[in-house]
């Protein structure tokens, strides 16, 4: 274990807030080199996401890479939301043109009531306008992005990578692998011919391609040298800071179908890493796995308002000490990227006193291989130790 791993809480904390030489000593990343930023579905922080101008504005900021996640409209044309459900992300409850598409759908098991892009063609979605997922970020940009096609984003890393002279990467996402293909719609080898069709083929490409299940990276794997990462989720954090696991959230959903009863958790013990390690190149976990925190619970058995806002969020929680799970991963010869650092206060454990550099530092400090952020600037500015 590394000497930072070693630290207390308190410690690390204090570590990570300090001048970078201090920074420096944290535990080094697989390959030696610095931390990637990865701009989680653009610069979502502030654009609505998963639209060419949060892209655009992502590698503005500085990010290395750029997030699309990846569904199918039905006439099999990948494009890039969140999720195959629209009303979250789009327009479309307000569109009467298309009321009638509303449906329910079992997705990774359970039934959810939306508009879904495999119900519309290509042609359809690019009518619909992007709007901002989070209700407390900036909603003046809602209605006026359209919806991109994954050649689009292909297209801009692209053209921005020549524009700027830095290579600027992107990291697709499959989302929900098992619903597609119940669908006929599984665009795996698509994903690969168009990646190709790009002169993205090998380990050197910028591009990772991740999943929360594990089929279609076995799948993909004897197929492709680009660079595969298993990402990791949870349900929710309790009260002493431990990842919860509840359904559709507690395993990837291909285990869930086949009654494999391992979850997230064991796949990121040392044994599951090295299975992961057999089929990929990193793993993708969600980052209280790797520093968690904790609620202070009073007399009266309820979560104390630590900061007497009224409401029991982040900011009334408390670090506990980081994990093993980045030492590892890297034992394994794993990289971890993880996933997702959010700038407002209310979204930052108590200990990092609402300044958000103070969390990316600290998360830096064990080694990470890269990280997602909402916002990529206050990412590469604490990264860069500015």
């Amino acid at each position: 274990m590394t000497k930072n791993l070693l630290l207390s809480t308190t410690l690390l904390a204090a570590l990570a807030f300090q001048a970078p030489a201090v920074f420096a000593q944290g535990a080094p990343t697989l390959s030696g080199q610095k931390p990637l930023v990865i701009g989680h579905r653009g610069a979502s922080g502030y654009m609505p996401e998963h639209t060419i101008e949060g892209y655009k504005l992502a590698i503005q900021q500085g990010a290395d890479f750029i997030e699309p996640d990846l569904v199918s409209t039905k006439d099999g044309v990948l494009i890039v939301r969140h999720e195959p459900m629209l009303s979250g992300t789009t327009d479309v409850a307000d569109r009467p043109e298309f009321a009638s598409r509303k449906t329910t759908r079992k997705v990774d098991g359970v039934d959810t009531t939306d508009w879904f892009a495999n119900d519309f063609t290509a042609a359809e979605i690019k009518t619909l306008k992007a709007k901002q997922a989070f209700a407390d970020r900036d909603q003046s940009h809602n209605g006026k992005y359209q919806i991109p096609t994954f050649q689009e984003v292909i297209d801009l890393a692209k053209a921005e990578s020549a524009r700027t002279g830095r290579t600027i990467g992107i990291y697709p996402e499959t989302k929900h692998p098992t619903y597609h293909a119940a669908l006929g719609l599984a665009f795996e080898d698509k994903l690969l011919d168009m990646l190709k069709a790009a002169g993205w083929t090998d380990k050197t490409a910028p591009v990772f391609i991740q999943s929360f299940e594990t089929a279609n990276l076995k799948y993909l794997r004897p197929k492709t040298q680009l660079r595969l990462v298993q990402l990791v989720d949870g349900d929710g954090v309790d009260k002493d800071g431990k990842v919860t696991l509840v359904a559709p959230f507690d395993r990837p959903y291909d285990f869930a179908v086949l009654g494999d009863k391992r979850t997230f958790q064991d796949m990121l013990s040392a044994d599951g890493l090295k299975e992961i390690a057999t089929y990929a190149d990193g793993v993708g976990p969600w980052k209280p796995y790797l520093i968690g925190s904790k609620q202070t619970i009073g007399a009266d058995g309820k979560p104390q308002d630590l900061n007497g806002d009224g409401t029991i969020d982040e900011r009334d929680r408390t670090l506990i000490a980081p994990t093993n799970v980045v030492k590892d991963a890297h034992a394994a010869g794993l990289l971890v990227h993880s996933w997702t650092f959010r700038s407002e206060p209310k979204r930052l454990t108590s200990d990092f006193k609402g300044d958000a550099g103070a969390e990316y530092k600290a998360f830096f400090a064990l080694g990470l291989d890269g990280l997602f952020s909402d916002f990529p600037d206050q990412a590469v500015k604490a990264r860069d130790g500015k």
